[in-house]
């Protein structure tokens, strides 16, 4: 069953304009975590940048997509794969990333462990970022 963008949308109580729903196919379409310029290159007829972050900030704000770091330091951004009856989830999973092709996956799968901070340590998010050779490259 194809996954139409407009019911994301409205399902998120977002607006359905037509930089939401171009910036939602890309995810859809790539199934890979993008960064802002990744975003920027595959729009760049119609959009500008501050349009294209506007709706990135709006996605997160909206738990439709997270935050992932890679190797770089730079964000990147991958789609939330729940439904949206779930009052919250977290995004604390493995992300992968390939050393060939260079894309960065989630595999929530694979949970984080939880790890027992020292008195007085309060963890906001927590990542785990492994790199190596994707199932596509080997």
């Amino acid at each position: 069953m194809e996954v139409k963008t407009a019911d994301i949308l409205k399902d998120s109580n977002l607006r359905v304009t037509s930089c939401r729903r171009d910036v939602l196919n890309t995810f859809l379409g790539k199934r890979v975590a993008l960064s802002h310029a990744d975003l920027e290159e595959a729009l760049k007829e119609n959009f500008d940048r501050v349009t294209i972050y506007r709706t990135l900030k709006t996605f997160l704000e909206n738990d439709l997509i997270h935050k992932v770091l890679d190797d770089t330091g730079a964000a990147k951004y991958a789609l939330c794969n729940h439904s949206t009856e779930e009052p919250h989830h977290d995004h604390e999973h493995v992300h992968f990333k390939c050393e060939v092709c260079g894309n960065t996956n989630c595999l929530e799968e694979i949970a984080l462990p939880r790890i027992m901070l020292p008195s007085g340590y309060q963890p906001r998010e927590m990542s785990l970022l492994i790199q190596g050779v994707c199932k596509n490259c080997s």
